[in-house]
């Protein structure tokens, strides 16, 4: 049985239901991007939102994946940071909750916060105070850590710190493992161009982009961006949300059908769909059943509001693959 590793930002997720645009015009959010905040506009951010009604979940983009492919029955760890505070306890009890094997390091710093705000269109816009998160560096890593799996997944997030990145996938290459990388957001993308093709040319073996970022990538449509970054890397996944997704490996691709749920709730649909693929592509599935299992995994978290599924879903995706 294969063994996943992850790597990111460890944050609470602050979930919101907007009527409209306009709290997303006052705080100077484009809508579907991933912006950083500092502390105080968080917390003054969290005061507005609280009379709308908030639900808190633990978040993260690897720390999703990484809890979906542990909830799909592979064995899997994740690395992160966090403060040693409330926040930080609760999102610990949720790996623990979700059988993954933590490696949580402590800040003094609070822990990092996620505000989701979900507009009717279900478009999820996300201001990111990254708190402790942001504190995890080069240093904190260690051959020890990566020893015993096969797989090394990696949140484009986490690119703000270059060296971490880096660091990172050195250790995973050194332990010959299959690295992922998702890029997370067209904005990170658009900041990082360079270093990201950097690591995506001499690390990374799957990539997964949604059509903003592909295109952030590559300044091209989806079917023209999924052969540039099929240069790249071995695998190339560009995800085009109701329509499905596309994937190429050398001479090979394919279209992968979307399935037919109402979409209330955008987030972490992609982090569940890399859940999904990297459970059948670490399972030995071929890329098209990859890319269905990915698909299929998805339209259950866009039906739900948040990124957690109720385990009576979780019973129901295992028993598709099964079949």
């Amino acid at each position: 049985m294969k063994r996943i590793l992850g790597i990111g930002n460890a944050l609470v997720d602050i979930l919101v239901n907007l009527p409209d645009d306009n709290l997303l015009n006052e705080f100077n959010l484009p809508k579907g991007s991933m912006q950083h905040v500092d502390e105080a506009t968080a917390n003054l951010l969290w005061k507005k939102l609280q009379s709308l009604g908030t639900q808190v979940v633990a978040g993260g983009s690897a720390a999703n994946a990484i809890a979906g492919i542990a909830q799909l029955g592979l064995p899997c760890k994740f690395i992160g940071k966090t403060g040693n505070d409330e926040l930080g306890r609760y999102f610990a009890d949720d790996q623990t909750t979700h059988g993954i094997q933590s490696l949580l390091l402590k800040s003094k710093t609070s822990t990092g916060r996620c505000t989701v705000s979900i507009t009717p269109d279900a478009e999820r816009t996300m201001a990111t105070y990254l708190g402790a998160a942001v504190e995890l560096v080069p240093e904190d890593l260690d051959e020890k850590m990566f020893e015993g799996y096969d797989y090394f997944h990696v949140e484009g997030y986490l690119v703000q710190n270059h060296g971490l990145v880096r660091r990172s996938v050195e250790l995973a290459k050194a332990k010959q493992q299959i690295i992922s990388l998702d890029l997370a957001s067209y904005n990170v993308v658009e900041e990082n161009l360079e270093f990201l093709r950097d690591i995506l040319r001499n690390y990374v073996d799957i990539v997964f982009a949604n059509e903003a970022e592909a295109e952030s990538f590559t300044g091209a449509q989806p079917h023209e961006a999924l052969h540039e970054l099929g240069k790249y890397c071995s695998i190339a996944v560009v995800k085009l949300g109701r329509n499905g997704s596309l994937i190429k490996s050398g001479d090979s691709g394919y279209m992968i059908r979307p399935y037919p749920t109402k979409a209330i709730d955008a987030t972490g649909a992609g982090d569940l769909y890399a859940s999904g693929f990297l459970y059948a592509h670490a399972s030995g599935m071929p890329l098209d059943k990859c890319g269905d299992i990915g698909s299929y995994v998805s339209d259950k978290i866009v039906g739900v509001i948040g990124t957690k599924l109720p385990e009576e879903a979780w019973k129901g995706i295992r028993q598709y693959i099964s079949n």
